[in-house]
């Protein structure tokens, strides 16, 4: 028996950052072997084992056969007699297929270190077409190493493009998919994973609400990138570097999918993008079945974005309906991810990244004097019933009429 440190951790050992997970490879050894030695068995399509103290994934080395469509048609084997080789052909990318014995030998039968030498993300073999998860898993690489410097090889985006022209990635379930995007969310150019998706033509498979909006044009004056999908992708970067919170980046990245329905006589305007957006909004969470804060957050960002930009225009009133929508008084800590969402957007324009976005320390203030009225000060009156709401209401409307002057005089 002969284990190896194999995938993630190698690569990234050579790429000189700190790794996430330890996965180790066993040649020459059968399950019995494992489990005498006190290994705990895991997982139902091929043997994968939890080390007794550590509690890390030991996998017996394995070869894996197409047998059906989809990531899960696949025949294992797991004898003995499995090189090292041979389980390190049926991985992704080379920088994935590298394994390190107990000595510190590092084994590349498949050109690693070379591939991250030239900063490529390359397939280790044409079986790589075999498995349609992978084209979205090299997107979320390229995502997580883009400020590295790596791009995706020539050759492995034409071997991405045809499983999404194979039909394939059709057969990915929903929770597949959003396990990986995700996934790339958290990355540190999260952008990369959509733009990768894109250029392999896989973005019209799984995101075609995304997908649509390339080519659609803005005004130049507002929007000097003019393409509603740059736009899209340029707010998740301005997202991304203003939170490391996924739902705000996931909301900024659906925020302007009604722009995709507009009516061709009415464009480069988009009156009403907001109240279109928000029904392809709720069908990509449903579809892909996102957490609930995603749901809510995102569709929230895509009814009241343009609001909170003319927050400066907006009477007391509705600003009071807003934060009656935005559910201020059960979940005040929804608005700041809903204004950070906001900020970007306006920041993700060509020219635009650095601009100052008052509107957030404005709303803030007003929301922050709404939430100082409660109903006890009104029970002590004698109100009773609906007759507090309605007071509550009217003085949170006096209380920011107020202040919108204070604020306008100092001006």
């Amino acid at each position: 028996m002969q284990i190896y440190l194999v995938g993630g951790a190698v690569r990234d050992t050579l790429l000189n950052i700190p790794m996430k997970d330890k996965d180790w490879v066993v040649v020459g050894s059968t399950p019995e072997e494992l489990i005498n030695l006190g290994y705990s068995q895991v997982g139902a399509d091929f043997p994968v084992f939890l080390h007794p103290e550590t509690k890390e994934e030991y996998a017996l080395a394995r070869t894996e056969r197409k047998s059906g469509g989809g990531y899960q048609g696949f025949n294992c084997d797991f004898n003995p007699d499995i090189t090292l080789e041979e389980d390190l052909l049926r991985r992704d990318l080379t920088i994935n297929a590298m394994a390190q014995d107990s000595e510190g030998t590092v084994y590349d039968p498949y050109n690693g270190k070379k591939d991250i030498e030239l900063k490529l993300l390359r397939h280790v073999s044409d079986a790589f077409s075999e498995d349609p998860l992978r084209v979205l898993r090299v997107a979320r690489f390229a995502a997580r190493f883009a400020h590295l410097g790596f791009t995706i090889a020539d050759e492995t985006i034409e071997l991405m493009r045809d499983i999404a022209n194979s039909g394939e990635l059709s057969l990915l379930t929903p929770e597949r998919v959003w396990q990986e995007t995700e996934r790339a969310l958290g990355e540190s150019q999260p952008w990369v994973y959509f733009q990768a998706l894109r250029d392999c033509s896989a973005l019209a498979i799984i995101f075609p609400e995304l997908d649509t909006l390339f080519g659609i044009p803005q005004p130049e004056k507002h929007h000097p990138e003019i393409d509603c999908g740059i736009h899209t992708l340029m707010v998740l970067e301005q997202a991304s570097k203003l939170s490391e919170d996924i739902s705000i980046r996931w909301a900024s990245l659906l925020h302007d999918l009604g722009k995709g329905l507009t009516r061709k006589e009415i464009l480069p305007s988009h009156y009403g993008h907001e109240q279109s957006g928000e029904k392809l909004v709720i069908e990509v969470n449903k579809r892909l079945k996102t957490p609930t804060e995603f749901k809510d957050l995102s569709r929230l960002v895509c009814m009241y974005h343009t609001h909170i930009h003319r927050a400066f225009e907006l009477k007391p009133e509705t600003l009071l309906k807003l934060f009656n929508n935005i559910d201020l008084w059960r979940k005040p800590e929804r608005l700041q991810k809903i204004l950070l969402a906001c900020k970007a957007d306006s920041r993700g324009r060509t020219g635009f990244e650095h601009i100052d976005y008052s509107q957030t320390e404005y709303i803030t203030d007003m929301a922050k004097a709404c939430l100082e009225i409660t109903a006890k000060q009104f029970v002590e009156k004698g109100i009773i019933g609906k007759e507090i709401g309605e007071a509550m209401a009217k003085e949170r409307v006096n209380v920011m009429t107020q202040l919108k002057k204070l604020k306008n005089n100092s001006l």
